[in-house]
């Protein structure tokens, strides 16, 4: 099966009927590859189940490990909040920075840093702490679960 854009080029080295317009061979030499490369491309779609599953990201937020009242440390945290297919994807995406503020609000109050290293996050924690906070956000029934898709501390133990 041919892409279209493919398709297109072989239209334009064909011949049409009048002698002054012959393919030109150099052109249909170096189109050929691009197209084997675009139609491999299109033809393994990895991907895209990934991509089709509704979800909110946010990017990289940083919240404070606190011990005895005092900030020990950063740990810079991606999460993936993954919806339900019923739920309004466009609308929750606009939301992003109220999920954000939640995500820094919360952990003003509760330490996410494990107990015995301050450089980890506790993701149970987090997320036990997190999913009664974005579902007041987004609504009942518009969450399934949330990931953690990166986590990195300012201060690394030794």
């Amino acid at each position: 099966m041919l892409t279209e854009g493919f398709s297109r080029f072989l239209s334009l080295c064909t011949y049409n009927g009048d002698m002054t317009r012959l393919p030109d061979r150099r052109l249909f030499l170096l189109g050929l590859p691009l197209a084997c490369v675009a139609t491999g491309a299109h033809a393994g779609g990895g991907g895209a189940k990934q991509a089709s599953e509704p979800a909110v990201r946010l990017a990289s937020i940083g919240i404070p490990v606190v011990r005895n009242r005092q900030v020990v440390n950063y740990l810079f945290v991606s999460v993936r909040i993954n919806l339900t297919m019923t739920a309004p994807e466009a609308k929750l995406r606009e939301l992003e920075p109220v999920f954000r503020d939640t995500v820094v609000r919360v952990s003003h109050r509760i330490s996410f840093g494990k107990a015995d290293r301050h450089d980890q996050l506790d993701e149970a924690r987090f997320k036990s702490a997190m999913m009664p906070e974005f579902t007041r956000i987004a609504g009942p029934g518009n969450i399934k679960s949330i990931d953690i898709v990166s986590q990195s501390p300012k201060k690394h133990l030794g």
